[in-house]
């Protein structure tokens, strides 16, 4: 064999060990390793920060593994709420948070499967929850509106009464 029948059988296995994918349920014993994970997605939550995650159980405090999806990132992915009751492939590094392995999804050619490649998010979807910020539009933030501290034509101060005439002295 040539060196270059040796490479290209490297590249080949390793390919091969790559595309092969875990279950979830192994994701905790890779914590640190560059892995592909596979699972059926239970439901697709949104925390109260605007992150999106993907649960693969039906109580994802118990679930041995979630993917996040950070709101910056959710324009690179898609709309990941198609995900909701598909199986799919995801790849990246398998991290530790809060005790539970997870995969940060933050590009879509992470996803592996028919839907890799997902549509994108709707133009009126609100990404960051914040009302200002909606995917294609922006805005200038208005500037807080603070009551009048004075009605209108007042000087604000003590009034002052005037007499109505100079050469009179009030009694």
């Amino acid at each position: 064999m040539t060196i270059s029948a040796h490479i290209a059988c490297i590249l080949l296995l390793s390919a091969c060990a790559a595309a092969e994918c875990i279950p979830i349920q192994r994701a905790a014993q890779h914590i640190g390793d560059s892995m592909c994970v596979a699972g059926r997605v239970f439901a697709v939550s949104e925390g109260p920060s605007g992150t999106t995650f993907l649960n693969f159980c039906a109580d994802y405090r118990t679930c041995p593994f979630t993917v996040v999806v950070f709101p910056r990132d959710l324009r690179h992915v898609g709309d990941v709420r198609q995900l909701a009751g598909k199986e799919i492939q995801i790849h990246g590094e398998i991290k530790a948070y809060d005790g539970r392995p997870e995969i940060i999804l933050s590009e879509a050619r992470q996803l592996r499967g028919a839907l890799r490649k997902l549509p994108p998010l709707p133009k009126e979807y609100d990404v960051e929850r914040r009302s200002r910020y909606r995917a294609g539009k922006w805005q200038h933030p208005s500037s807080p509106r603070h009551p009048a501290k004075h009605p209108k034509g007042s000087a604000g101060g003590v009034p002052v009464e005037e007499p109505a005439d100079p050469g009179m002295v009030p009694q």
